[in-house]
C-alpha cells in the first residue's frame, strides 16, 4: 500500500501556520501586536482631488491632436480650455489631540500624474517614450489653531500660495511652494523655503558646484534660502490690504581649490559667487457687497530685484529666476522684475457671471545686454521680456445643468529686442453641469470647446505658439475638443 508522504507534510505546514496565525491573533489582541489598529478610530481621512482629461483634435497633417492656441513662453495665461490631462489626488489625515484641546492636525500628501507629451494620458504609462509622470508636490503636516491660540505651524513640501486666476491658471502674488516650515499667527504669515536641485540643465543661478573633496570633481548641492513675511490688514468686512516681502539668498559655491592639473577655465565653470535678491509686494482685495455673494477684485503689484525677480511661462514663484546674469560677475546685481495682475468676479445675476483679469509682466535679468546674452555652461537666454495680457469668461446659466462658456483673450508678448508677437482668441464652450449649480466654481464640467485665434505677423512668421510650430505658418489657429475637468476637496 503506497503511503501520501507529501500530503502529510502539506497538512502538517499547514497546521503550523494556522497554529503561529492563531498565537499572533492572541498576542494583537494583549496589545503586543506591532501595529495597534485601534488607533485608526482616532484619525480621520479625507480625499480631495482635481483633474482634467479629454480628447481634442486639429484637421492638420491627416489629423491629429490639438495643440494649444497661446503664446510661447506664457502657459495658460491667454485663457486654459485647452489645457491637456492632468490628475492630482489629495489624502488628508486628520489626527486628534486629547480630550479638550482644540488644535487641529492634518497630514497631507498631492500626489499629481501628467503625460510629458502631448498624448493623452490614458493611452500612455511611466515607460513610455515621453510618457506619463508622476510627481509628489506635496507631503507636510501642519498644527492649526494650538491649544486655541490662533496659532498654526507646518513643516515639508507645500504648495503655499494665495488667489489664481483660475481662467488662465495663473497664481499670481504670493505663490511660495516649495520645501520648508512656515508658522501663522492670526493675521501674519512668516515662511522659509529652502530650493535646491543638481538640474544642469537650468539657466537659473546653479544650485549645484564644483565639489573636490574626494580629489575626483563632482556636482554637490547648494541652497538658496527664501525667508518670507505677510500681513494681512483687514480695513473692515468689504475691504483688506495685504503686504508682502521677502529676501533670498544664495551662498557661494566654491568648496576647495582645485586640482593642480585641472582646466583652468572649470572653477569659473561651476564654482559660482553667492547672490541675493527681494521682493515687496501689495495686495488690495475688495468684496461687492451689492452683487451677489462672491464677487470680488484684486488688484496685486509686485517688485522682485536679483535672483528673485520671477518665473516666466506662466508661473510666478519669485525664486524662478530670469534671464542671465552679469557677464563677469555672474551675479544678477541689477535684475528686476515688475508684475502687475487685476482679477474681477462679478456674480450679476442667477444667469450671469464675469470673471475677467489683467496680468502685466515687465523682467530683466542682470545682465548689460537687451536680447540674448550669456548664461551659464555658454547658454543663451533672452535677457529682457514684456508681456501683457487681458482677458473674460462670461458664463450663462441657460438652466441649473447646461451653462454657456464664452471667453475672449489678448495676448502679446516681447522677447529682448524681437517684435511684439500677439494673440487675439475666442472660445466658446457649451456646458453640462450634473451638480445643478448655477455656480461658476461648480464641478464636474463636461465641455465641448472651440477655439480659434488670430495671429499678427511676427507670430505667424516665428511659429510662435504651440499650434504654430507643428502646423506651420498661418494667420489661423483653432482647437476643438471635448474635456472633462472637476475638483473635490475636503
Amino acid at each position: 500500500m503506497r503511503t501520501n508522504i507529501p500530503s502529510i507534510e502539506k497538512n502538517e505546514k499547514f497546521l503550523r501556520s494556522l497554529t503561529l496565525l492563531f498565537f499572533l491573533t492572541i498576542l494583537s489582541f494583549n496589545g503586543y501586536s506591532q501595529i495597534n489598529y485601534e488607533y485608526a478610530k482616532n484619525k480621520k481621512f479625507y480625499l480631495g482631488s482635481y483633474g482634467r482629461v479629454g480628447v481634442d483634435w486639429s484637421f492638420e497633417n491627416g489629423g491629429s491632436i490639438g495643440r494649444r492656441l497661446n503664446l510661447n513662453n506664457m502657459g495658460s495665461i491667454g485663457g486654459r480650455l485647452e489645457e491637456q490631462d492632468y490628475l492630482e489626488l489629495v489624502p488628508n489625515l486628520v489626527f486628534k489631540p486629547q480630550k479638550g484641546d482644540s488644535t487641529e492636525i492634518h497630514v497631507q500628501i498631492r500626489l499629481a500624474a501628467y503625460s510629458t507629451s502631448l498624448t493623452s494620458i490614458g493611452n500612455t504609462s511611466t515607460s513610455s517614450v515621453g510618457g506619463l509622470s508622476l510627481a509628489l508636490p506635496e507631503i507636510y503636516a501642519e498644527a492649526r489653531n494650538i491649544r486655541g491660540s490662533g496659532l498654526n505651524v507646518w513643516i515639508g513640501s507645500r504648495m503655499y500660495r494665495g488667489a489664481d486666476v483660475h481662467i488662465a491658471d495663473h497664481f499670481y502674488f504670493n505663490d511660495h511652494s516649495g520645501q520648508g516650515a512656515g508658522v501663522e499667527y492670526k493675521n501674519s504669515r512668516l515662511s522659509a523655503i529652502f530650493v535646491a536641485s543638481v538640474d544642469t540643465t537650468s539657466t537659473l543661478p546653479p544650485y549645484f558646484y564644483l565639489n573636490i573633496k574626494t580629489g575626483t570633481p563632482s556636482a554637490a548641492l547648494r541652497q538658496r534660502a527664501v525667508f518670507i513675511g505677510e500681513h494681512d490688514f483687514n480695513i473692515d468686512d468689504a475691504n483688506r490690504f495685504t503686504a508682502l516681502a521677502e529676501y533670498h539668498h544664495m551662498e557661494k559655491g566654491e568648496d576647495n581649490a582645485l586640482p593642480e592639473d585641472a582646466d583652468d577655465d572649470l572653477e569659473d565653470a561651476v564654482n559660482f559667487p553667492s547672490d541675493y535678491g527681494y521682493v515687496l509686494g501689495a495686495r488690495y482685495h475688495r468684496q461687492f457687497k451689492k452683487l451677489k455673494p462672491g464677487s470680488f477684485n484684486d488688484f496685486t503689484l509686485r517688485y522682485g530685484a536679483g535672483i528673485a525677480n520671477g518665473g516666466d511661462g506662466g508661473l510666478s514663484k519669485t525664486w524662478l529666476t530670469f534671464g542671465a546674469p552679469d557677464e563677469n560677475s555672474l551675479r544678477f546685481k541689477n535684475a528686476y522684475s515688475l508684475a502687475l495682475v487685476n482679477h474681477t468676479v462679478l456674480n450679476v445675476s442667477d444667469n450671469y457671471t464675469f470673471n475677467g483679469y489683467v496680468i502685466y509682466t515687465k523682467s530683466k535679468g542682470g545682465s548689460d545686454l537687451d536680447n540674448l546674452a550669456p548664461t551659464y555652461f555658454e547658454k543663451e537666454v533672452y535677457n529682457r521680456k514684456t508681456d501683457f495680457t487681458i482677458g473674460s469668461r462670461n458664463e450663462f446659466f441657460l438652466t441649473d445643468y447646461f451653462h454657456l462658456l464664452a471667453e475672449l483673450h489678448y495676448s502679446q508678448r516681447k522677447d529682448g529686442t524681437n517684435p511684439y508677437a500677439s494673440m487675439v482668441k475666442l472660445s466658446v464652450a457649451p456646458v453640462l453641469v450634473p451638480t445643478g449649480l448655477r455656480d461658476i466654481w461648480a464641478r464636474p464640467h463636461l465641455r465641448f470647446v472651440a477655439s480659434v485665434a488670430r495671429y499678427n505677423d511676427y507670430a505667424m512668421e516665428s511659429l510662435y505658439s504651440p499650434y504654430l510650430q507643428f502646423s506651420g505658418e498661418n494667420r489661423w489657429g483653432y482647437y476643438l475638443g471635448f474635456k472633462a475637468e472637476w475638483w473635490l476637496w475636503k
